[in-house]
């Protein structure tokens, strides 16, 4: 079995010998006009009529005159019928092949085809080719030929490969797409502008993650990675704005797993005057917008929970789920009592957990069998700074998490606007970040200076594309087309450049 360089060289030979013909093997024009797909649903009313198809051969069959090769673009595949009379005159200027050129093509190439759309005596679909023009040759064989490409490592190093190989995962990253176009259009039809804002900040803050730190030579200081999109979000809603909204990328320096990726793509929106009763419907609205869109369904398998998002919400309290399940009080407890209860459910607390991170880690336990959909309400004020408290009881606030699939897909609350509560909640969580929690947020003191200029009442929302994968019901790296792996280069590939590898 020839190995891979073998396989190279021998494409590198074909490669020359179309050259040698005065041929362009990297044409920049094609002259396609229609997709396979199209030709394959519209037979009746494009039989007998001229098409120009391009794209991968992914079959070769020679039968003496005749070739059959099988064409697939990003719609469909389709049959090409090549006569060795149809196929003589080739115009070697732009790149067309004679029928004898035929077996320059390899299982890869892009190919161009003109011909008439037509059936064979089989009854197949087909072109029949009068013109082959040479648009992409490649250099390597794709693997497994066509018949799937199965390897982990490789489909997530060489997702190109895995798109092109596997239809299924070709297609989920089409959902993706369109699951962030939907939620655009929910968004504009309610009214929300799209403004984008930094993604390099001074301070970083809006979330409990640990941040990236880069260097700007420019101004020769440390600039953070965003962990959120709030922050900047509502300095726009002080400035006068009134719907506003961001989608695009934030990063958060934690662990990889099935349900985190330190770098991935986040939506949120601020609505002034607006509270958490208002946003638990709209959200609710906007779930089913865009699912409904993207999957035709609102019932799903999701972690091993059947979610049926058109039965109305159940609502539980934070403090008190967690006191029907571990008897315990939030607001009078300590750090022992935490450790001994998670210890007790076989949870590791770690040496640097304190009182906010354990109560955390209790609540998760509970999550974890929510199948939902339901709605997470009232998390403790000690446990989120950026929050309005309840007017019926300051130790808690107007914040909501949905809950589905035994996870958190989401957090919203009213926005605490009032600047000297929110100074001193920077400070309760600066302290944390001073006696060691990395992921406790920042005293941004410039936000606090807008809120002293004035912020209106506002609901506050955000997730992230962990909502993808959940419905896709895929792993984190199998929802994003290129996770985040070490990096390496294989060894083959330094067998073929070997004078970049001394």
């Amino acid at each position: 079995m020839a190995t891979l360089k073998e396989l190279r060289d021998a494409r590198i030979e074909k490669l020359n010998q179309l050259k040698s013909l005065g041929i362009n093997p990297y044409p920049a024009k094609s002259y396609r006009n229609i997709d396979n797909k199209d030709i394959q649903t519209r037979f009746n009313e494009l039989a007998g009529k001229d098409v120009v198809v391009a794209g991968r051969a992914f079959a070769i069959r020679e039968h003496g005159k005749l070739y059959f090769i099988d064409l697939k673009d990003h719609t469909d595949k389709i049959q090409l019928y090549i006569k060795s009379e149809n196929v003589q005159r080739a115009n070697y200027e732009d790149s067309e092949l004679n029928f004898d050129d035929l077996k320059l093509i390899d299982i890869g190439d892009i190919i161009e085809a003109h011909g008439v759309v037509s059936k064979t005596k089989r009854g197949e679909i087909s072109v029949e080719v009068h013109k082959v023009r040479i648009l992409t040759k490649t250099l390597r064989p794709l693997p497994n030929s066509w018949d799937g490409l199965v390897d982990k490592e490789t489909r997530l190093r060489r997702r190109y490969l895995d798109t092109n190989i596997n239809r299924d995962v070709y297609e989920r990253f089409i959902r993706r797409a369109k699951f962030w176009e939907y939620h655009r259009e929910f968004l504009k039809q309610n009214g929300f502008l799209e403004i984008n804002i930094p993604v390099l900040e001074h301070v970083t803050g809006g979330a409990d993650a640990k941040p990236f730190v880069t260097h700007m030579d420019a101004l020769d200081q440390d600039f953070y990675l965003r962990i959120s999109q709030e922050l900047y979000l509502k300095r726009l809603i002080g400035g006068g704005y009134h719907k506003v909204y961001e989608i695009g990328p934030r990063f958060r320096n934690e662990g990889l797993s099935d349900e985190h990726l330190p770098e991935h793509i986040a939506m949120e929106f601020y609505w002034a005057y607006a509270n958490y009763e208002d946003g638990i419907e709209f959200v609710e609205e906007m779930f089913r917008y865009v699912l409904e869109k993207v999957y035709g369904t609102l019932k799903f398998n999701i972690r091993g929970f059947d979610v049926d998002l058109t039965k109305p919400w159940e609502r539980i309290d934070y403090a008190t789920i967690i006191k029907q399940r571990f008897n315990i009080d939030i607001f009078n407890t300590n750090i022992d009592e935490i450790k001994n209860i998670l210890k007790a459910n076989n949870v590791s607390p770690g040496k640097a957990i304190n009182l906010e991170r354990g109560i955390d880690h209790l609540w998760k336990l509970i999550r974890a069998t929510i199948g939902g959909p339901v709605w997470l309400l009232h998390d403790p004020t000690f446990m989120s700074p950026l929050a309005k408290t309840c007017p019926d009881n300051p130790q808690l606030t107007q914040r909501i998490h949905p809950v589905i699939g035994g996870s958190e897909l989401g957090n919203g609350y009213s926005e605490l606007n009032d600047p000297l509560d929110q100074l001193e909640r920077f400070k309760e969580q600066q302290k944390l970040r001073d006696a060691g929690d990395e992921e406790a947020q920042m005293l941004d003191i410039d936000f606090v200076e807008m809120l002293e200029y004035g912020m209106p009442p506002t609901f506050g929302w955000g997730h992230s594309e962990r909502n993808f994968w959940f419905f896709e019901n895929v792993p984190a790296r199998e929802g994003v087309p290129f996770p985040q792996l070490r990096y390496e280069i294989d060894e083959v590939t330094k067998s073929i450049y070997p004078e970049l590898f001394i």
